[in-house]
């Protein structure tokens, strides 16, 4: 495995390997882009099939994340990391100390928040060896909800855009996911009238969103197929791929997982079939807003940028039909020359 060479290396600045015998630590540190700031992302807790798969997906998450602060106004550079285990198993106050150790060798040039299968108590137990953590409890907190709220105002800006209303209600939506923003996105879009069908791992999570919400439960396959005004992929990446690109009957694709195409000519497919694409990195932006707040916290300030979100996929909507591209082509190429400006 030659890293120079995987295509997911996109000039990452630094990758560091990170390993603690005692506490079974094994993880990626990956900073892709400090041009504007410290580079801040989430850390997630996966148990990847190799340390290949995790290596992808760290590089990938990292660079989403440069462009997702970039596009989102932000003086934040791009960084990730992941944990390599069973969240089930592996997670000890030993494990997320470690974790907090290895964060300090960099010195600040990268900040880890919670991401999958990690919460804000996880990462305060990294607090208490470094101060190289954001998203904590008595400041910007757990930042799902404000994903969720991102997420839910992108749906919004893509049916405005897409089916010419601002009405949600009487839409179908098929929800892929139901972790902690899934359950909140599924929540709003209740509250706007919206009719889920929802897909997930986790049957306890099902059960609850089909008795709060009446959503309809299928399958983790079926999902693609559904009869529904929107696909919202709210899961791990890759699910917009050669296996199911075709199958998917929604005029609009947006949700809340990073990484939704597996490749980039995903995206040229959606926009060949005539299917709205809301690039993943401007609609999921909520939470690392809400988070930047976190020295001088103010949630009210915080909700105010992130309701940003829906007029900047209306601007990249519109900047891609005048180019006739796909919208992520669009969007990458905005964020690039935010970076190149500095931040402008």
């Amino acid at each position: 495995m030659a890293l120079f060479d995987l295509v997911d290396f996109d000039d990452h600045e630094q990758v560091v390997f990170c390993s603690d015998k005692k506490s079974g630590l094994k993880a990626i540190i990956a900073v892709h882009s400090t041009k504007l700031g410290p580079s801040v992302g989430g850390c997630r807790l996966w148990d990847y099939a190799s340390d290949e798969e995790a290596l992808i997906d760290v590089l990938r998450l990292s660079k989403g994340m440069t462009y997702k602060n970039a596009m989102a106004g932000l003086t934040m550079g791009g960084g990730k990391s992941v944990i390599m285990g069973d969240a089930k198993t592996i997670k000890s106050e030993a494990l997320f100390k470690a974790f907090g150790n290895a964060l300090n060798n960099l010195g600040g040039r990268y900040l880890s928040a919670e991401d999958v299968n990690i919460t804000t108590a996880d990462i305060e137990i990294a607090h208490t060896v470094t101060p190289y953590v954001t998203g904590l409890e008595g400041k910007s907190g757990n930042p799902a909800p404000f994903t969720a709220l991102g997420t839910f105002l992108g749906i919004k800006a893509c049916v405005k855009y897409k089916l010419n209303t601002n009405d949600l209600s009487g839409l179908t939506v098929a929800v892929q996911g139901i972790g902690s923003v899934g359950y909140y996105l599924c929540e709003r879009l209740h509250g706007a009238g919206v009719k889920l069908i929802v897909a997930d791992i986790n049957q306890a999570a099902l059960d609850k969103v089909a008795k709060e919400f009446g959503a309809t439960v299928v399958g983790l396959n079926e999902i693609y197929d559904q009869d529904v005004d929107i696909y919202a992929p709210c899961a791990l990446g890759a699910t917009i791929n050669d296996n199911t690109i075709d199958r998917i009957k929604a005029k609009i694709v947006a949700g809340c997982a990073n990484n939704q195409l597996a490749e980039p000519k995903h995206g040229q497919a959606l926009l060949d079939r005539g299917i709205l694409y809301a690039p993943d990195y401007v609609i999921n932006a909520g939470g690392i807003i809400n988070i930047s707040f976190e020295d001088d916290y103010c949630a009210e300030k915080a909700t105010k940028k992130v309701k940003e979100i829906y007029d900047t996929l209306i601007h990249v909507f519109e900047s891609a039909d005048k180019e006739n591209l796909p919208t992520g082509i669009v969007a990458d190429e905005m964020a690039r020359k935010i970076i190149a400006n500095g931040g402008k």
